[in-house]
């Protein structure tokens, strides 16, 4: 059983992946490589002058599993999710079912398995509160499945981070800040 599964390999995800296992926490991201950053070229990425969208996403997923160990699930599309008597969540793949004690879900604007979830919907969007997390506890939806037109790799990035960052505080059981200084690098 892992602590957190993440579906979904975008910025939203990754962030997400990245914050989570960089804090000790099992994190798996399945990812189709789907995402949306293949079709951009980040100009308004803050700290980025320029970068090709895919050169991005295969730096942010570098940066998440091999400096701060999420496990990669690469081309492993999710087909189910749902969540156990005990409060748990039972992801099922193509190759193989996944339990989890914490869900983000990142996959663009398509809203299907926060739908099957049985997530609360504000007309076409996935309700959630500004930590990211829907009405079933203990799941999370971020990007475009949150906003209606409003799709930024940067704002998706930080999606992910507030999620895990709830997550995070969850464990801790209170305020939990991902704040590095210069002796930790």
């Amino acid at each position: 059983m892992s602590d957190v599964l993440v579906v979904g390999g975008g910025a939203a995800g990754l962030s997400a992946g990245l914050f989570t296992a960089k804090n000790g926490l099992d994190t798996k991201v399945f990812d189709t490589d789907g995402t949306w950053l293949h079709k951009a070229h980040l100009f308004n990425y803050l700290g980025i002058r320029s970068i090709d969208g895919s050169v991005f996403h295969e730096r942010a997923r570098k940066h998440a599993s091999d400096d701060h160990g999420a496990e990669l699930h690469d081309d492993e599309e999710v087909e189910s999710v749902t969540k156990t008597e005990d409060g748990r969540f039972h992801v099922v793949t193509g190759e193989d079912e996944y339990e989890s004690d914490y869900l983000v879900l990142a996959t663009g604007a398509n809203r299907d398995l926060a739908e099957e979830l049985g997530a609360d919907f504000d007309g076409d969007v996935v309700d959630v509160g500004v930590d990211m997390e829907t009405s079933v506890e203990n799941a999370y939806a971020t990007g475009a499945m949150v906003r209606d037109q409003e799709w930024q790799a940067v704002i998706s990035a930080g999606d992910g981070a507030a999620a895990a960052l709830d997550i995070l505080s969850k464990e801790e059981g209170e305020h939990y800040h991902d704040f590095d200084v210069p002796d930790d690098v």
